[in-house]
């Protein structure tokens, strides 16, 4: 099942993605349903939200009533905001750093978080601004301590996403800045839609690509990864609680800007999409 957040004339409301026909059309699910909640990370905290999704898309699928709006994140208010730094070799490699032997995390905040056809802002004060394609874990239940043979229990799907950074904040700058290279406005783009982890199968077996301006500038795999799903989320639990509607950038393969010769950054007016098997396509234009 494919579940996304759509801004329609009646307000926000989580929708079903028909792809029957040629292309995507959305079904309300609390037309259906009227206990299903507008928002997925709040239908996310009941035991039996997503059996709920799935039985009002079957039914709502199969009558003409169909809905529109302007897609936004399939998450827009993420209680946290998680990232996997160096997960894929071939990217450690490009950016001269070492192997990891544990998985090197990071955070964002949720007002990085923007979903597809909307805009990434350049700051005005960078000007070395970089793109990674990366598939978004979502939690779907909560956790502490989970074991990794646990891991995938408590993952409700995923999606994809683009770690958007500003390399001359988070390197170039005393001490490095991490945190304010990586959380300017609108730099964790994440979407189009939720994929059910039911729906996706093995997450670790998935095409992850990026183009800017159609031109493919990251190919990969998921298999590549050093660390897999229930690692990571076994790992990061050790520390804190995950909580249903958190997500989880998984790292990114090789081919970003910075790992280029020359290096190619982000400017105004470029487009960039994000395309993961099955996952859809994320897309988003840059203004600066």
């Amino acid at each position: 099942m494919k579940l996304a957040t759509l801004n329609t004339n009646s307000g926000i409301r989580i929708v079903g993605v028909d792809h029957s026909g040629e292309t995507p059309e959305y079904v309300s699910l609390s037309h259906f349903d009227p206990s299903i909640p507008n928002s997925i990370r709040e239908m996310l905290q009941h035991p039996f939200g997503l059996e709920k999704c799935q039985a009002a898309f079957d039914k709502g699928v199969q009558t003409a009533l169909r809905v529109e709006g302007q897609l936004l994140a399939p998450i827009p208010d993420p209680q946290k905001v998680l990232c996997i730094g160096l997960n894929y070799r071939d990217h450690a490699a490009e950016s001269n750093m070492e192997i990891p032997t544990e998985p090197i995390c990071f955070g964002k905040f949720g007002n990085t978080i923007i979903g597809p056809q909307t805009d990434i802002r350049l700051p005005k004060v960078s000007s070395q601004v970089d793109y990674e394609a990366e598939m978004v874990i979502v939690i779907g239940k909560r956790g502490y301590e989970i074991p990794q043979d646990k891991a995938f229990e408590h993952v409700a799907g995923y999606c994809n996403g683009n770690d958007v950074s500003a390399r001359d904040w988070q390197i170039g700058k005393p001490g490095k800045q991490w945190m304010l290279g990586k959380t300017p406005d609108t730099f964790a783009p994440i979407g189009p839609w939720l994929v059910t982890s039911d729906e996706v199968g093995d997450p670790h077996t998935l095409d992850v690509k990026l183009r800017l301006n159609g031109e493919e500038m990251q190919s990969g795999n998921t298999k590549e990864f050093i660390f897999g799903v229930d690692e990571i989320v076994s790992y990061v639990s050790q520390i804190m609680t995950l909580l249903p509607g958190d997500v989880i950038f998984t790292g990114t393969p090789a081919g970003v800007g910075m790992g280029r010769d020359p290096q190619v950054w982000l400017k105004d007016g470029d487009s960039v999409e994000v395309e993961i098997a099955g996952l859809g396509v994320l897309q988003n234009n840059v203004v600066g």
